[in-house]
């Protein structure tokens, strides 16, 4: 008998947001307007931060606070080599360049001495990724300060992490979240930037809409990153329901680690000290070479949905001139190492233990 497929992420969508779209249709105001004000109101205040901008997606995000920090042509930006594309392609978009760092091995995340080695003259940000939902170190904050160096933290897996009771969103000069369906929240797709900092709200609200500032003025070369009402509904759904959301995928991933904590030739996750990490990836780290994609292989076989982690920048051929410091070892590590394993509100106890047992059936199986 074949299982029934255990897929990797189902949002958490259902009729609250059905209705709630319903109404924006029914107001026939469906572009930006006050949905998406209550929205970014209310997703400040559940970050603890002063400002927030939604925008079409936290590649938009990240894209529109680089402009807002001044990044051009000439400039170097420091990004973990263990990240998505769209962390680095950010800086190239406005002409400067990503200086490639190494990641700590069990934490996924910009290594802070690796991050300090790389700041040069040039340096004029830095974008840590607070990877999986799991927050940055807090001695990358104070290295940035110390250089004064704006951190722009990109933080499209974590909405609600926190760390030394301080919640991700409010602590970086600028944050940039997204709202993907394989994230915490969804709007389908979509993204939010917050700041505490009043001039730099106002500038990136000023080029999400064209460059046009309060005086009606085009007065910067701007863009159109707006989200529509019709997304922001769903968010503002979706805010409603987070606490859950959170409570539930926190738990699973404990109870993954309880599971695969004796499971041989495999390490669980671990997190940031003093953080609250949410795991929108739970990630294992297969140790043998070679056998992270063949155990996925066989899982899809099983029904059991897996993924890789993410990219070791440096490999891919879009960043084969930046600039790399260090061996980057630890992100090549875990690209070829990494192993995402299912985990939303649908996952049940007993799809739990299908996957951990599975995981471990094949490890025998291969002699592990």
């Amino acid at each position: 008998m074949v299982h029934p497929k255990i897929f990797l992420m189902r949002p958490f969508v259902g009729d609250e947001e059905l209705s709630a779209v319903q109404k924006v249709f029914e107001s026939k105001y469906l572009t930006e307007g006050p949905v998406t004000k209550e929205f970014e109101d209310s997703f400040a205040s559940f970050v603890d931060a002063k400002h927030a901008i939604a925008v079409t997606s936290c590649m938009t995000g990240l894209d529109l606070a680089v402009r807002v920090l001044g990044v051009k042509k000439g400039d170097e930006v420091i990004v973990p080599d263990f990240t998505h594309p769209a962390t680095g392609d950010c800086a190239y978009m406005a002409g400067a360049e990503s200086v490639l760092v190494d990641v700590d091995i069990k934490t996924y995340n910009i290594l802070p001495e690796a991050m300090e080695g790389a700041i040069t003259k040039k340096t004029k940000c830095i974008i840590p990724v607070s990877w999986g939902g799991n927050p940055i170190d807090p001695e990358v904050y104070k290295i940035a300060a110390e250089h004064e160096i704006p951190v722009l933290e990109d933080a499209a897996c974590s909405t609600g992490a926190e760390v030394n009771k301080k919640k991700v969103g409010s602590i970086a000069v600028m944050s940039t979240f997204s709202f993907h369906p394989r994230k915490i929240i969804t709007t389908g797709e979509g993204g939010m930037v917050t700041t505490n900092d009043p001039d730099l709200a106002e500038k990136a609200v000023a080029l999400k809409h064209f460059g046009q500032t309060k005086d009606g003025r085009f007065t910067y070369h701007g863009t159109n990153y707006k989200m529509s009402n019709i997304a922001a509904a769903i968010g503002l759904e979706q805010l409603r329901k987070l606490p859950r959301i959170l409570d539930d995928r926190i738990r699973k991933a404990e109870r993954y680690t309880d599971l695969l904590w004796q499971v041989k030739g495999i390490r669980v996750p671990e997190k940031t000290k003093d953080s609250r990490h949410v795991y929108q990836s739970y990630c294992i780290y297969v140790e043998k070479d070679g056998l992270r994609d063949r155990l996925r292989k066989d899982l899809t076989d099983m029904n059991i949905e897996t993924q890789i982690g993410t990219y070791a920048l440096h490999l891919e051929p879009s960043y084969r001139d930046s600039r790399k410091v260090g061996t980057l070892k630890n992100s090549e590590m875990l690209f070829h190492h990494l192993l995402t394993l299912p985990l939303h509100h649908e996952l049940t106890d007993q799809d739990q233990e299908y996957v951990v047992n599975s995981i471990r059936d094949l490890l025998r199986y291969y002699g592990e």
